[in-house]
């Protein structure tokens, strides 16, 4: 493994890309980054309010310029936004020279978890049906990652140990 690398974790809203990344990192002694997190910061305003106000495109356009600076840091556990793998630019950068990881779940665990949600945008107004047609949609990219982990069935401990295995036999 190169040491350089950076671990990336990309799914669907709700995936635990967050959660997981920070434990990952925590067991592995690396920095973490939640790009969500980082843009509310650098913009001191929610997410949710950056759709209502300025709009997708805009907050895609930071999302961009935020992870693309981002993944030039070295050995870094970092959390993408549910859609920013799906951004030609930010999945050639991964793939390229990245690990990344696909958190992946059955479509009826991330519905439960993203239905209800009043913080994810792109969930507020949307149908079940619409929400299961954007996690089909992203699956298909989302299968690009370097590992898919198949989270269904599995503690948030075994999800970080089977991680931390992939990691250290690189």
């Amino acid at each position: 493994m190169k040491s350089k690398e950076n671990l990336v974790f990309l799914g669907m809203m709700g995936s635990g890309k967050s959660s997981i990344g920070s434990l990952v990192a925590k067991k592995l002694k690396l920095d973490f980054v939640d790009i969500d997190k980082e843009i509310e910061k650098n913009l001191n305003i929610t997410i949710k309010k950056i759709f209502e106000v300025k709009g997708e495109n805009y907050f895609r356009k930071i999302e961009e310029q935020t992870t693309l600076k981002k993944l030039k840091l070295n050995s870094t556990v970092i959390s993408l936004g549910g859609g920013a793998f799906t951004n030609n630019n930010i999945r050639k950068e991964i793939l390229k020279n990245h690990l990344s990881f696909w958190l992946n779940w059955n479509d009826k665990t991330l519905l439960n978890r993203i239905k209800n949600s009043k913080k994810r945008p792109l969930a507020i107004n949307a149908t079940d049906t619409e929400l299961i047609d954007l996690i089909k949609k992203r699956s298909n990219i989302y299968s690009k990652a370097l590992y898919e982990i198949k989270c269904d069935n599995l503690t948030k401990s075994e999800i970080v140990n089977k991680i931390v295995k992939i990691y250290e036999t690189n």
